[in-house]
């Protein structure tokens, strides 16, 4: 198992007990670019110079620095922000429970995977992920990590065969913006109950069960496309251009449309000529191609 982020205690009144972090997400992109100089085409190196004399800067020589005033800075070590003094640094304080439904979507950052730090803490630890699942809340806490103070939230999963919990960092109210400033201009016109009635409509054709692993980057694809044809000299792929719809006259003949199905294209007789992907190679299927596939299949 791979190091936790953060390990430390969670605290709830006299009841405490060790947990380990880990991330939930991690990047699945193989694309990676170097910036190249057009002219020679080699890469572009970056060095971090001294403004004073152009000087090249070792790593062990750089600090942070506060600008107190233009042009000049107090300098801070970094073993000075190690040693500050954050309770939140080794131990999260439950300040308070709050149902899961009234966190707003906006407030959510990232996601971790949270475990008891051992056998010995298991107990402790199954009690209130059980009690946080049969409540359905969140217990919110502050801990200390990259550099800054989180607001973290702890939840049981959503699925009740999993063992473990999970904690989201929350982004600070201050940090979101106001959506007044935003909305106020949005026009607030008359709903018409037959246009609300064939929208309503329209979403339960649309509803289904969420499945996560339907949804793909096509952009990585499409990269590795790229590439390939640049490698071998083929001719450079481009989007495709939407097929045309027929003319809709009013948002109502829209909707009815939508509701019985005239809005389905039909199956693509183009072929493409690319091969099929390769999951640690360049050959990709592309958007073309693999739509057709799709196609072809639910024809």
């Amino acid at each position: 198992m791979a190091r936790p982020f953060w390990s430390g205690q969670v605290r709830i009144s006299l009841v405490s007990f060790g947990v380990k972090l880990f991330p939930a997400t991690e990047a699945k992109s193989e694309i990676h670019f170097h910036q190249i100089d057009r002219k020679t085409g080699e890469r572009v190196r970056h060095h971090k110079v001294s403004e004073g004399d152009d000087a090249p800067v070792e790593k062990e020589d750089i600090v942070k620095g506060y600008e107190y005033r233009k042009g000049q800075y107090v300098q801070i070590e970094p073993k000075e922000i190690e040693h500050l003094r954050i309770p939140s640094r080794h131990t999260l304080e439950v300040e308070q429970f709050v149902d899961i439904d009234v966190l707003d979507p906006a407030l959510f950052e990232k996601p971790y995977f949270v475990v008891p730090e051992n056998d010995a803490q298991a107990e402790a630890f199954a009690v209130v992920r059980e009690a946080l699942r049969e409540s359905k809340k969140a217990a919110l806490g502050k801990i200390a990590f990259g550099g800054r103070e989180h607001l973290l939230a702890i939840s049981a999963p959503s699925d009740p065969k999993l063992p473990g919990m999970m904690a989201y960092t929350l982004r600070y109210a201050e940090e979101l913006r106001k959506p007044a400033q935003y909305f106020s201009g949005v026009k607030t016109p008359a709903i018409d109950k037959e246009q609300l009635s064939l929208a309503r409509e329209l979403n339960e054709r649309k509803a289904g069960k969420f499945n996560p692993d339907k949804f793909t980057d096509n952009y990585e694809a499409a990269l590795r496309e790229l590439v390939k044809a640049k490698l071998k000299n083929l001719p450079l792929p481009v989007e495709e251009k939407p097929e045309p719809r027929g003319k809709v006259i009013s948002l109502v003949d829209a909707l009815r449309r939508s509701v019985h199905g005239q809005d389905e294209k039909k199956p693509s007789t183009r072929e493409s000529t690319h091969k099929p992907a390769s999951k640690h190679g360049l050959h990709v299927v592309g958007f073309r191609s693999r739509h057709s596939e799709k196609r072809r299949k639910s024809a």
